[in-house]
C-alpha cells in the first residue's frame, strides 16, 4: 500500500513543470508528509489528553490543520468535496496563507528543540513547487490514505523514504551529496559502538543517514527501558545541515524513524569559530561524511587554525575540536587527504591529538554517482597515534548502480578490526616509520596491492540496460518540457 502510494505521488509530480528531478519529488512529498504526520501526532496527543481529563492545546490552529484544508471529512468519514479546496483555490490558500502561517512558527517557538520550531524552520526553507491545484489535490488524496499511528507503519514508511533518498543519490549531481551508502554507515557504527547515554553528532548531516542508523542500532539494545528510550528520543542525536532541502529531508527522515522532534539545526557549521567550542558543546561520538571540494569564503576559513579551501579539511578540524576527551569518531573523507601536501599540517594535528587507529580504504564505486575514492578515518581523541591499522576493502567485483555495496562486503572488515588482525587485505603501520616531513598516510598494501576485479559480461550488460532505461527517462522528461 505505502509503496504504491509513493509511486502514485511521483507519477503526479512528473506532470509538474516545476518538478523535474528526484530531488524535487522528495522535497515536495516531504512537506506534505510532514503536515500529515503532524496531524496524526496532534490527534494522538489530543486523545491521550482527553483520556486523562485535561485540555490539549493544538500546535496548529484550526483553519490550518490537515483535516480542515487538506482532507475535511463528512459524517461518513469520506472526503467532503464541498469543503475540500481544489484547483486555483487550493494553490491560493497554500501559497498565500498556509506557508506564511507555518513560517511564523520559528519566531514564536519557545526553543529550537520544540516541534513548533521545526515547523517554522522547515517552511521558512521550502516552497511549494506544485503549480496545479488539481495535481496537488491528487497528491493530498494519496497522502491522506497513509497512517503514522503504529510503529510498524512508521517503520515501513521510513524504509520507503530511505529508498527515495537513495534514488536521489543515484541521480548523481546534487543528489549524491545527500546519500552515504547505508551498509558503510552500519559498519562504521559497529566499529564505533555508540552506547546509551552518549551524545552523537553529525555536523554535516545531509539526509541524517548516520543519525537514523545509529538510532536503529541503539534501540536494539538488550533490555532497553522506557527511560532509556526517552534519552534516545530527546538527548542523544544532534545534527547540523547547511542546505535547505537536505535539512527538510533530514528532519522528515528522523521523524519517520521514530524521533518526534529531532535536534537538528539549519546552519553552516563552519561559520562557528573553533575557539568558541566549550566542553558543554562536545560529543562522545561523531559520525559524518562531510562535503568535499567547494571551498568556503575567506572569512569562514579565518575560524580555523589550519586554513584551507577544501571544505572537508575544515570539517575535520571542527570534528576534532567537537569531540570529548576519549570520544570516538568515524569520518568519511577523500583518499587524497592521506597524501595531499596541503593537508600535511592537518594530518600531523590528527596524529598528535588523536589515536587514528583504523583507516578503511573504500574502492571506486562505493559512492554511486560521485566518482571519487574515499577512506574512512576511525579515531579516538586524547592520545597520540602510535599505530594505524589499514583495511583495503575488496568486494571482488566492480561496483556500480546495478551492483552496489552491501552489508556482506563489510563483514570481514568489522570482524578483523576488533583486534587489528593482519590479513591479505589488512596491515599495520607504525607512525614512527612515517616520513616526518610529509606525514604521508597513503594506502600501500604490503601484501601485493588491491586486486582489480573484472566484471562478468552479464553484469556489464545489466548496467548498460539500466543506463539505457535511465537515459530514456531523461529524454522523456525533456520532451515533456518542450
Amino acid at each position: 500500500m505505502f509503496e504504491q502510494a509513493f509511486k502514485s505521488i511521483d507519477d503526479i509530480l512528473w506532470k509538474e513543470a516545476g518538478c523535474t528531478t528526484e530531488l524535487d519529488y522528495t522535497e515536495q512529498s516531504s512537506w506534505l508528509l510532514f503536515l500529515k504526520y503532524l496531524d496524526a501526532l496532534e490527534q494522538d496527543r489530543a486523545s491521550v489528553a482527553e483520556l486523562e481529563g485535561r485540555r490539549y492545546d493544538y500546535i496548529i490552529d484550526k483553519p490550518y490543520r490537515w483535516d480542515t484544508w487538506a482532507a475535511p471529512k463528512d459524517k461518513s468519514g469520506k472526503l467532503d468535496h464541498n469543503k475540500a479546496k481544489t484547483g486555483p483555490d487550493l494553490i491560493e490558500f497554500v501559497n498565500g496563507k498556509l506557508f506564511p502561517y507555518l513560517q511564523s512558527f520559528k519566531a514564536k517557538a519557545s526553543g529550537s528543540n520544540t516541534i513548533e520550531y521545526k515547523v517554522g524552520e522547515i517552511f521558512a526553507e521550502i516552497k511549494n513547487k506544485i503549480a496545479s491545484g488539481y495535481n496537488l489535490r491528487e497528491i493530498i488524496d494519496v497522502i491522506d490514505t497513509l497512517r503514522f499511528r503504529s510503529q510498524a507503519e512508521k517503520h515501513e514508511l521510513s524504509h520507503l523514504y530511505e529508498a527515495k533518498i537513495k534514488n536521489m543519490g543515484n541521480a548523481g549531481r546534487n543528489g549524491g551529496e545527500y546519500y552515504t551508502p547505508r551498509p558503510l554507515i552500519r559498519a562504521m557504527i559497529k566499529v564505533v559502538e555508540p552506547a546509551i547515554g552518549e551524545r552523537i553528532y553529525d555536523g554535516a548531516c545531509g539526509s541524517a543517514g548516520f543519525l537514523c542508523e545509529a538510532f536503529d542500532f541503539m534501540r536494539r539494545t538488550k533490555g532497553l527501558t522506557t527511560k532509556q528510550m526517552k534519552v534516545l528520543q530527546e538527548s542523544t542525536f544532534y545534527g547540523k545541515e547547511k542546505k535547505s532541502l537536505a535539512y527538510v529531508i533530514a528532519t522528515m527522515n528522523m521523524i519517520l524513524h521514530g524521533i518526534d522532534a529531532p535536534n537538528l539545526i539549519h546552519t553552516n557549521t563552519l561559520t562557528e569559530n573553533l575557539a568558541d567550542i566549550q566542553e558543554k558543546d562536545r560529543y562522545d561520538v561523531i559520525l559524518a561524511n562531510p562535503p568535499f571540494g567547494g571551498g568556503e569564503r575567506k572569512e569562514v576559513q579565518q575560524n580555523f587554525p589550519i586554513r584551507s579551501g577544501e571544505t572537508a579539511y575544515l570539517f575535520l578540524q571542527h570534528f576534532i575540536k567537537s569531540l570529548k576527551a576519549g570520544g570516538r569518531a568515524a569520518i568519511v573523507i577523500k583518499n587524497t587527504f592521506l597524501s595531499n601536501g596541503d593537508a600535511k599540517g592537518l594530518r600531523k594535528k590528527l596524529l598528535d591529538e588523536c589515536n587514528l587507529h583504523t583507516i578503511l580504504d573504500c574502492p571506486s564505486g562505493t559512492f554511486l554517482g560521485a566518482g571519487v575514492k574515499t577512506v574512512v578515518l576511525f579515531f579516538e581523541k586524547g592520545k597520540p597515534t602510535r599505530k594505524v591499522w589499514y583495511y583495503q576493502l575488496d568486494p571482488g567485483r566492480s561496483m556500480g548502480k546495478t551492483n552496489p555495496l552491501n552489508d556482506d562486503d563489510l563483514v570481514e572488515f568489522v570482524a578483523l578490526q576488533k583486534k587489528h588482525t593482519a590479513s591479505p587485505k589488512s596491515w599495520t603501520v607504525n607512525v614512527a616509520d612515517l616520513d616526518a616531513a610529509t606525514f604521508d598516510l597513503s594506502v600501500r598494501n604490503p601484501n601485493g596491492g588491491q586486486v582489480v576485479a573484472h566484471r562478468a559480461p552479464s553484469e556489464i550488460i545489466d548496467e548498460i540496460v539500466a543506463l539505457d532505461v535511465e537515459s530514456a527517462e531523461v529524454l522523456a522528461s525533456i520532451r515533456g518540457l518542450l
